[in-house]
């Protein structure tokens, strides 16, 4: 099985059609078809429905199609790094956030890639915590932040920060304490992502042993919605205080600190341990350690640093 094989392989999945595939790969239609014919033979199995209409994946198919990818992806990430090892850090590095903390640090580490890293080309995907775990296990990305130290198999974690989480309400709510019990958060309506998202597990997680039920009065998936609710007065809500900094800073929302130390969670840097390290991963990864860093120190992230 050769590189070329599935580089063609991929081609004909994309396309659907041998005739197209021969045209963006540069190889007759004949030759194209005899490559696919041997990658069958090696691999037992058909990977194709051929048809009047094109080309179809099988089952077979479409599993192989995921490791062909992956496979692919290596070979890039290996040539890219013996380029990089003889130049300045360049190609592409994706990183995975979840959305609590893309909502603080994704244009802090945007910026100052493009300054400090030109070559570098970042895509940032931001999804629910499990998602960017496996993405960044599959080989889909290249390093993610994530919430919670505790060892995992095949990533390698590196402890950064605490992040805190605190009551948010609205500019013109009145009366608003400088601190809250725990047992106090049962008093005031709010406005929570739904159980399934990893911010409400820990909230749920940490009233649960003290018997607070909250009075949930709306449940929004979106955190940038769940905020625009609050500014609205629908009700108050429950996020790390670095997610609403900016709009603190505006006078368009408050932040209320919850005396409890459940109401925290541990920002780490995740790798997986099955790939080697690019010389621009590795650049990047520096990077997100200082900007992070620099942010805790300035102020901009309301956390405690307790990384490198």
């Amino acid at each position: 099985m050769e590189l070329k094989q599935l580089r063609l392989f991929v081609a004909v999945s994309e396309t659907g059609s041998l005739l197209k595939a021969s045209a963006r790969m540069h190889l007759a239609q004949p030759a194209l078809g005899q490559q696919i014919a041997a990658l069958e033979a090696e691999l037992g199995a058909p990977l194709f429905v051929r048809s009047s209409r094109g080309m179809a994946l099988t089952p077979a198919g479409s599993v192989f199609l995921e490791h062909a990818k992956v496979v692919l992806a290596d070979a890039e990430r290996a040539r890219l790094a013996v380029r990089e090892s003889l130049d300045v850090p360049q190609g592409d590095v994706a990183i995975g956030l979840p959305t609590t903390i893309a909502l603080v640090a994704t244009l802090p580490i945007l910026s100052a890639c493009r300054e400090r890293l030109p070559k570098v080309r970042l895509k940032l995907v931001e999804g629910y915590s499990g998602f960017v775990r496996e993405w960044l296990l599959s080989g889909r990305l290249d390093l993610a932040l994530l919430y919670g130290d505790a060892p995992e198999p095949g990533l390698a974690k590196q402890a950064l920060l605490d992040d805190r989480l605190v009551l948010v309400t609205g500019a013109s709510q009145a009366r608003v304490p400088r601190k809250l019990s725990l047992q106090a958060l049962a008093r005031w309506p709010l406005v929570l992502p739904g159980r399934e998202h990893g911010l409400r597990r820990l909230i749920d997680e940490a009233c649960a042993p003290a018997g607070v039920q909250l009075d949930v009065v709306a449940e929004i998936e979106a955190l940038g919605s769940v905020k625009r609710a609050v500014e609205a007065g629908i009700g108050s809500t429950i996020l790390a205080a670095g997610g609403v900094a900016e709009e603190v800073a505006e006078g368009r929302l408050r932040t209320v600190a919850i005396d409890s130390a459940a109401m925290r969670r541990r920002v780490v840097r995740v790798l997986g341990t099955a790939r080697p390290q690019t010389v621009a991963c590795a650049a990047v990864e520096a990077l997100v350690v200082d900007v992070l860093r620099g942010m805790t120190r300035s102020g901009a992230w309301p956390a405690t640093w307790i990384g490198p």
